[in-house]
């Protein structure tokens, strides 16, 4: 993650967004080809799982308390924006 993404942002949101990047780069990695078993067990899976949802709630806290549209999505600087 460029350090140029994580500008503005307070400590916290740094923090929820490294974290959500190296626990889904953990995932890609741990991931088997498929039809080769899973090397991990179905509870920490499910814990990965619960852990994501739990990031992207408090982003979401933390994105309404900043007034922040919660349905924003990333755009590349020279895409033609919709809005006026």
């Amino acid at each position: 993650m460029k350090q140029d993404d994580l500008a503005g942002l307070s400590k916290e949101q740094r923090i929820l967004r490294v974290l959500r990047k190296v626990l889904a780069n953990i995932v890609k990695d741990a991931t088997p080809p498929p039809g080769r078993p899973h090397p991990l067990q179905e509870s920490t899976i499910h814990d990965i799982r619960d852990l994501f949802g739990l990031i992207a709630e408090r982003e979401a806290e933390l994105a309404e308390q900043a007034g922040l549209n919660r349905n924003e999505k990333p755009y590349y600087a020279d895409e033609p924006q919709n809005s006026k």
